[in-house]
């Protein structure tokens, strides 16, 4: 599961299935084509609430990465997972979030 949100995090597409597991039925509306389809940033912001879950170090390139993502809710489960997964090294990267527009995003990063 870490390497098919590392996947859709990267820019890869992923089976259904994946996406079904990493949403529930929301996301037939989006395999669909609603809500942007697959290409839109609800994937994105699946996958990084999946590595809230499921964890292998090897995701933390991709994690960190997330702090610059378009989409505010993208940029919150980047800071969620950072501060649930102690990425020591992505504290300097973070500290970009201290000033983002969205007031959940600036809060993100101090939940465990």
């Amino acid at each position: 599961m870490v390497d098919r949100c590392i996947a859709i995090l990267s820019g890869r597409r992923v089976d259904e299935a994946t996406l079904l597991v990493l949403a529930g039925p929301h996301a037939v509306t989006v395999i669909r084509g609603g809500e942007s389809g697959v290409e839109g940033y609800w994937p994105r912001v699946w996958a990084m609430r999946g590595l809230l879950y499921a964890w292998d170090p090897t995701a933390s390139g991709v994690v960190i990465a997330g702090r610059n993502d378009s989409h505010w809710r993208v940029r919150e489960m980047s800071a969620k997972v950072v501060a649930r997964r102690h990425l020591d090294d992505a504290h300097d990267a973070m500290t970009a979030l201290l000033d983002d527009d969205v007031a959940r995003v600036r809060a993100a990063r101090n939940e465990p």
